[in-house]
C-alpha cells in the first residue's frame, strides 16, 4: 500500500502537459525538413493542424516536441541534437509518416498507459510475422544491466511504447521482445511501414522505473 501511494504521488506531480497515453491520433506525413546548425526543424501536415496552438506539446513517434510555428495546413517542431541522437527522428525523410498524439487531457479515460514522451533508446525490428489477420513484430535493443535495474527493460505482459504506440510486451528476452499488432493499429499508425531493419523509438514503462528505483533503496 505504501509503495502504491508513493507511485501515485510521483505521477500526480509529473508535468501534466507532457503526458500522453500512447493512443495514436494520426500517422501524418513529413512535408519538409530543415537543418539549423545541430537542430532539425520538422514540418508535418495533419488533419488537426487547425486545432494546434504555438507552444503546444505533440508526441512524434513518441517524442514530445513543441509546436513552434504553423499555418492553416502545416506546423513545425524542432528537435535538438540530444533528441536526434537518442531517437529515430534524425532518420526521417520527406514523405515519412510519423505517429502523432497530442498531450493527454486529464478528464477522461486512460486508454493506453502513462507515457511521458521521453524516448529512452531506439530498437531495431528484426522480424515481422503475419499471424492470420494480425502481425507479430520482434524488436532488438541494447541491454544494459545497470539500466535494467532501474526499470529500463521489458517484462512479459508489461507495457512498452514503440514509436509512440502503447503496446503489451510478449516473449521478452534480455535484448528482444515482441508485440502483437491488430489490423486497426497496423493501418492507422506507421507500423505498416515497419520492416526488418527499421529503427523505432522505445519508452519503457514509467511505473516500472519508479518501482525499480524505490526498490533499490
Amino acid at each position: 500500500m505504501k509503495l502504491a501511494k508513493i507511485v501515485h504521488c510521483k505521477l500526480i506531480n509529473c508535468k501534466l502537459k507532457d503526458m500522453f497515453s500512447g493512443i495514436i491520433e494520426e500517422a501524418a506525413q513529413v512535408v519538409a525538413l530543415q537543418k539549423d546548425k545541430e537542430n532539425l526543424h520538422i514540418t508535418v501536415s495533419c488533419s488537426f493542424t487547425g486545432e494546434l496552438k504555438i507552444d503546444q506539446s505533440v508526441a512524434h513517434n513518441g517524442v514530445c516536441l513543441t509546436v513552434v510555428s504553423k499555418t492553416a495546413d502545416i506546423y513545425t517542431v524542432t528537435a535538438i541534437k540530444e533528441t536526434l541522437d537518442r531517437t529515430n527522428l534524425g532518420l526521417l525523410v520527406v514523405g515519412s509518416k510519423v505517429n502523432l498524439e497530442r498531450s493527454m487531457m486529464m478528464n477522461g479515460r486512460l486508454d493506453g498507459h502513462i507515457v511521458q514522451g521521453h524516448v529512452d533508446q531506439t530498437a531495431t525490428c528484426t522480424e515481422v510475422m503475419e499471424a492470420d489477420g494480425s502481425w507479430y513484430f520482434t524488436f532488438k535493443y541494447v541491454f544494459d544491466k545497470e539500466m535494467a535495474k532501474r526499470g529500463y527493460m521489458t517484462v512479459d505482459k508489461g507495457s512498452v511504447t514503440v514509436n509512440g504506440v502503447s503496446l503489451t510486451v510478449c516473449n521478452p528476452t534480455d535484448t528482444t521482445f515482441q508485440v502483437a499488432i491488430i489490423p486497426y493499429t497496423y493501418e492507422h499508425t506507421n507500423f505498416h511501414q515497419i520492416k526488418a531493419g527499421t529503427v523505432v523509438n522505445l519508452e519503457f514503462d514509467i511505473i516500472g522505473k519508479y518501482v525499480s528505483r524505490m526498490m533499490a533503496f
